[in-house]
C-alpha cells in the first residue's frame, strides 16, 4: 500500500468517526431540545390545573428550561470527550463573577421572587409601587412593568418596590373619592351639605353604603370648604371623580347657591378736619 493510500484511508476514516459524531450531536441536540419542550408542556399543563399564578409558572418554567438546557450541553460535551468538570468549574466562575459584577439585577431577582411568593399585588391590580401609580402590566424577572393613567409603560426594578411602600387601590372591595367643594361666606352650608349628600348619592357606581360623607373641612377668606367623599369600586374612581365635580356644581348652582367669590374690607380713615 502506497502512502497516498494509506492518507486516504486515514482521511476516510477520520471523516467517518468526524461526521459520525456531527450527526450524533445534531441527533442528541434536536432530540434533547424537543424533550425539554415537552417537559415544559407538561409543567405548564399541571400548573394550568393547579390554576398557579402566571408570574410563578414562568419564573419556574424559564428555571428548568436554563437547567435542562446547561444539562444538555454537558451531556453533548462528555460525548465528545471534553472534560465535563473543568466545563462546569468555568460555570461556576462565571456565574460568580456575574454577580458580583451584576449584583443590582440579582437584587432585582430575588426581590421578584419575594413579590411573586408574598404577593402584595397581581397583573391588572392599580398600584402605587415605586413611586409610580398606574396599572400592573407584568410582574417579571427583574422588573415590573407599570401602565401609568396617560398611558405611560413604565418599568421598575424589582428591589426598588421591595423597598418602597406599595399602595394596592384593588385590594379593598371599595375606594374613597376625595372631592372639595368652595362655598360662598354667605352660603347656608347646612342646606348646601344636605343637597350635595343627597345629589352625590344619585351619581352612578357611587355605593350606598358606606355613604357619601359631606362635612367641613377648613375655612379661607372666600368661606367655607367642604370635603365631599363619596365610595365606589376602584374601577369607577375616575367616572365617580369627575360625575362627583360636575355635579356638585350643578346642584349648588340649580339651588340658588350665591357664587363663592374672594371679599377685601377696605377702611378709609380720613384725618380730623378734613
Amino acid at each position: 500500500m502506497t502512502d497516498i493510500d494509506r492518507y486516504q484511508q486515514l482521511a476516510v476514516t477520520y471523516a467517518t468517526e468526524f461526521g459520525t459524531k456531527v450527526i450524533a450531536i445534531i441527533i442528541f441536540w434536536l432530540v434533547g431540545r424537543w424533550l425539554i419542550g415537552l417537559v415544559g408542556r407538561m409543567l405548564q399543563s399541571v400548573f394550568e390545573r393547579q390554576k398557579l399564578d402566571p408570574t410563578l409558572m414562568r419564573y419556574v418554567g424559564n428555571f428548568v428550561a436554563v437547567t435542562l438546557n446547561i444539562i444538555l450541553v454537558v451531556a453533548i460535551l462528555g460525548y465528545c470527550g471534553i472534560q465535563t468538570t473543568t466545563f462546569a468549574a468555568l460555570v461556576a466562575g462565571i456565574g460568580i463573577a456575574i454577580g458580583a459584577a451584576w449584583g443590582g439585577l440579582l437584587s432585582n431577582l430575588a426581590a421578584g421572587i419575594f413579590l411573586v411568593v408574598l404577593h402584595p399585588f397581581k397583573v391588572g391590580d392599580f398600584v402605587t409601587i415605586g413611586g409610580v401609580t398606574g396599572t400592573v402590566k407584568e410582574i417579571g424577572l427583574f422588573v415590573t412593568s407599570v401602565n401609568t393613567p396617560d398611558n405611560v409603560l413604565t418599568l421598575i426594578g424589582n428591589s426598588k418596590i421591595f423597598g418602597d411602600n406599595i399602595q394596592n387601590y384593588a385590594a379593598n372591595p371599595f375606594r374613597r373619592v376625595e372631592l372639595k367643594c368652595q362655598l360662598a361666606g354667605s352660603a347656608d352650608h347646612v342646606a348646601a351639605m344636605h343637597l350635595l349628600r343627597e345629589h352625590l348619592a344619585k351619581v352612578p357606581n357611587v355605593l350606598a353604603q358606606p355613604g357619601v360623607e359631606v362635612e367641613i373641612l377648613e375655612f379661607t377668606l372666600v368661606g367655607p370648604v367642604l370635603a365631599v367623599r363619596p365610595y365606589c369600586h376602584n374601577d369607577h374612581y375616575w367616572q365617580v371623580y369627575f360625575d362627583g365635580n360636575r355635579t356638585i356644581r350643578e346642584s349648588l348652582l340649580a339651588a340658588g347657591f350665591p357664587a363663592p367669590m374672594p371679599a377685601q374690607m377696605v377702611l378709609v380713615s380720613q384725618p380730623q378736619g378734613a
